[in-house]
């Protein structure tokens, strides 16, 4: 887990929401993981670290891979919430995952 993940989830603890479940499998033939999820409510929320910096997410190759797993995801019934770094600091995330969760 990274340190804005953390963040979020203190967040979440902060404003009383259900406990998440983190690295969510949620697609039984692959080995794709959600930071955090919400089973009950259909929801998993992906903390995106490197969009800023070149990371993986934002490189030809990972971005097709993130798109191809959060297809599944959706395919599967779950809505998928996207966030940077930046949007999980400034309470933005928290924000949409109360909307859903909350």
């Amino acid at each position: 887990m990274s340190e804005v993940v953390d963040l979020l989830l203190f967040q979440l603890q902060a404003a009383e929401l259900p406990e998440p479940v983190l690295e969510f499998r949620f697609c039984p033939s692959r080995r794709w993981r959600a930071d955090i999820a919400f089973p009950d409510a259909m929801l998993l929320v992906e903390v995106d670290g490197g969009s800023w910096v070149g990371g993986r997410h934002v490189s030809g190759v990972g971005f097709e891979a993130d798109l191809e797993k959060i297809n599944a995801a959706q395919i599967a019934g779950y809505r998928v919430l996207r966030f940077t770094p930046r949007m999980v600091r400034d309470g933005v995330a928290l924000e949409m995952i109360e909307r859903i969760v909350g």
